[in-house]
């Protein structure tokens, strides 16, 4: 086993600096949607994901994978938006055992009445704080990130989401 390279004092805290800034910007997007809208902020990226997809709809497995969602959390999440009306489920053509999450028309029109809120809020807390060179630094170091762990997540969705 390889010997632990713990965090130097300032790597820690560049790490403490990071997850407290992710995390409160996150709480707040998830208070402004759940305020303004009457959704967490999961609801609002299945949404999303569901209004850009091809027809508005995908399989549940593909949408949990565009989610970022264990399958458990996105069953519970479409069964929510279905008893809304917001979201149906249809039986996927191509192989029984698998589903398809389509987004309704009253489904979008929520989406966007909450949108103008969300984009609000975004542009308030991350590109009105920050200037342009922030901002390309900003997206730099979020796709080495991304790049660093697409291929161990992408492993294990697929893992997760076999019989979906």
């Amino acid at each position: 086993m390889s010997e632990v390279r713990w965090l130097n004092g300032e790597e820690q805290q560049v790490w403490r600096a990071f997850m407290t800034a992710v995390t409160k910007f996150t709480e707040h997007l998830d208070r402004q949607l759940q305020r303004d809208s009457g959704m967490p902020m999961a609801y609002y990226e299945i949404l999303v994901a569901l209004s850009e997809a091809p027809g508005r709809a995908l399989r549940m497995s593909e949408l949990a994978s565009v989610c970022h969602s264990s399958r458990s959390r996105l069953s519970h999440a479409v069964a929510r938006l279905e008893k809304e009306g917001w979201v149906e489920r249809r039986a996927c053509p191509s192989d029984r055992r698998g589903s398809i999450a389509a987004l309704t028309e009253t489904g979008f029109g929520v989406l966007e009445a909450a949108a103008a809120g969300h984009v609000t809020a975004v542009r308030e807390h991350l590109f009105d704080v920050l200037t342009p060179e922030q901002l390309r630094s900003l997206a730099e170091i979020s796709r080495a990130v991304d790049a660093g762990l697409t291929t161990e997540c992408a492993n294990a969705r697929r893992e997760e989401f076999a019989d979906l």
